[in-house]
């Protein structure tokens, strides 16, 4: 479903992509992991058109080119997109911010339904539909992103650091529910900092340095390679 190749992605005189290339099918979870400045966001945003830099290389989905399209175009493909910094709107309540990821095709029936789902992913949400999103906690924030991006029901799921600052339980929710979603057919690339939810949920592993691949494998395989980790993970 998707396929990158040779991806090179510079800020200036910064490169921060030093050619990058995987490619991931429909129900599989790519996890990308790697130390802060790494090149881990720098990929998620290139993955959904919002580098300002220069981008270089090719990433196709379902055969269809995505570098040079706006963002908007590739949400439209079915590719959703969950923020480090989670870019909820803060004056808007829960439930007009989950109204914002809606399709706009859906009748009033399928809107309903669809909420009533997204409600039922995170039940802390429904008991706080009526809360400015500025007011809810870090980990609240981080379920109502995730569920806004669901809703458009994305074929192609880009999370960048979705358990970051969240309490453990939390981080149990988040991972089930990209289990769930995997489960679904839907295709995952999870940038992650820590190994918390790897090895349950990935089905292969990059680990980037610098910008470029120092690891490839699955998580069992990473497990066997204290090295890697000494060098490109652990603090």
């Amino acid at each position: 479903m998707l396929s990158v190749s040779g991806l090179q992605v510079s800020h200036g005189a910064v490169q921060a992509l030093r050619g990058i290339s995987f490619s991931l099918a429909c129900g599989q979870v790519l996890a990308v992991l790697g130390r802060n400045g790494s090149g881990r966001s720098s990929l998620a945003r290139a993955l959904m058109g919002l580098v300002q830099g220069q981008v270089r290389g090719r990433v196709q989905w379902q055969g269809q080119d995505l570098l040079g399209l706006a963002p908007h175009q590739i949400a439209r493909l079915g590719v959703g997109y969950v923020p480090e910094a989670r870019d909820v709107f803060p004056l808007l309540t829960v439930h007009q911010n989950l109204l914002l990821g809606l399709p706009g095709h859906l009748g009033a029936a399928a809107e309903r339904e669809r909420l009533a789902w997204a409600y039922g992913l995170f039940v802390q949400l429904h008991a706080r539909c009526n809360t400015l999103a500025a007011q809810l906690s870090g980990g609240e924030q981080q379920m109502l992103s995730l569920a806004r991006s669901l809703l458009a029901r994305p074929r192609l799921l880009i999370v960048d650091e979705p358990t970051e600052g969240l309490a453990p339980a939390l981080v149990q929710t988040v991972g089930q529910m990209l289990r769930d979603q995997a489960a679904a057919g839907v295709a995952i690339v999870l940038m992650e900092q820590k190994l918390d939810l790897v090895p349950a949920l990935a089905d292969r592993v990059l680990v980037l340095g610098r910008g470029e691949v120092v690891f490839e494998g699955t998580p069992q395989t990473l497990q066997q390679a204290p090295q890697v980790r000494s060098l490109w993970l652990e603090a």
